[in-house]
């Protein structure tokens, strides 16, 4: 049967890579893109160095709300079954920006943005016959702390405690995602992919930060051997039962007791929860999914 994923952030980097190697096994890819000229650039693209037609581009801007909820209806309309969401895309701010919500741009499109597309989408997934939830995080989590008192950091922003809030949040969210999903065929793991030379941190508008990237790009790993690890969780039958774990090629690695921390975990997920709109449900039963 042909599986089905999804990739956020799927124009550039480790989006793109991860789109065409999905694409040459045989699996039905969604783009999801906040740019219809990137996105449509990236399809084209993806086409042609997978020699698969069955890749799809569809709109999906993960620091607006509205935006998420709109490409999953759009998405459910097509398709009941989703295999492998690959929540990917990921923001560096050198400068403090807010999303359209009013959210802190790292924190909003790293992980609030991804919370709930992953949410609205666990229909889909449970739908499957193994659905699997990949998150991009980062070893950066090793940095990072959730100030509550000010998660959009409207004092004092500095674009490493932002990122590393953000990337500390994409693993909490993982393991209790994975917590809650217990007693399903669904797993939730996330993923370091090394230094990679993507153009996170590049400005669009402006190229900052393009300079710096290229003179740093030959110590830096590619797109394709960032991904090969997001790939190995999506596909890999021998994981089928493994989840709430955070890999660094293709293994396990041991997490710092803070990203452990299962009161934190929770919290954060009752905050998300709040941030965007959603109810807090406890466990998948509640959602009418007994199995």
């Amino acid at each position: 049967m042909e599986k089905i994923a999804v990739i956020t952030g799927a124009n550039s980097g480790m989006g793109l890579a991860s789109t065409i190697e999905l694409a040459k096994q045989g699996v039905r890819v969604i783009m999801a893109c906040r740019s219809k000229e990137r996105g449509e650039a990236a399809l084209n693209e993806a086409k042609e160095h997978s020699g698969s037609d069955k890749i799809e581009l569809m709109l999906c801007d993960l620091g607006d709300l509205s935006s998420i909820r709109r490409f999953v209806s759009e998405f459910q309309e097509k398709y009941p079954v989703l295999d492998v969401l690959l929540n990917n895309a990921g923001v560096v701010m050198t400068r403090r920006k807010e999303t359209t919500d009013g959210f802190e741009m790292d924190l909003g499109v790293n992980h609030l943005g991804h919370f709930l597309l992953t949410n609205l989408l666990l229909d889909p997934l449970l739908a499957a016959e193994q659905g699997r939830v990949v998150t991009v995080a980062s070893g950066a989590y090793k940095a990072g702390k959730i100030h509550f008192d000010d998660p959009f950091l409207s004092r004092g922003f500095n674009a490493i405690r932002a990122y590393a809030q953000s990337k500390l949040a994409n693993v909490l969210f993982t393991r209790e995602l994975a917590a809650r999903l217990h007693g399903t065929k669904v797993t939730a793991n996330c993923v370091h992919p090394g230094a990679v030379a993507t153009q996170i941190g590049v400005n669009r508008d402006t190229g900052f930060g393009k300079t710096v990237l290229n003179m740093l790009k030959p110590f830096f790993l590619t797109p394709q051997q960032g991904a090969e690890t997001a790939l190995y969780l999506s596909l890999a039958p021998e994981l089928a039962g493994t989840t709430g774990q955070y890999f660094y090629r293709k293994k396990i690695q041991q997490l710092k007791p803070k990203a452990q921390n299962k009161q934190e975990a929770e919290r954060l997920w009752e905050w998300s929860c709040k941030q965007v709109g959603i109810p807090n449900l406890k466990t998948i039963e509640q959602r009418g999914y007994i199995q």
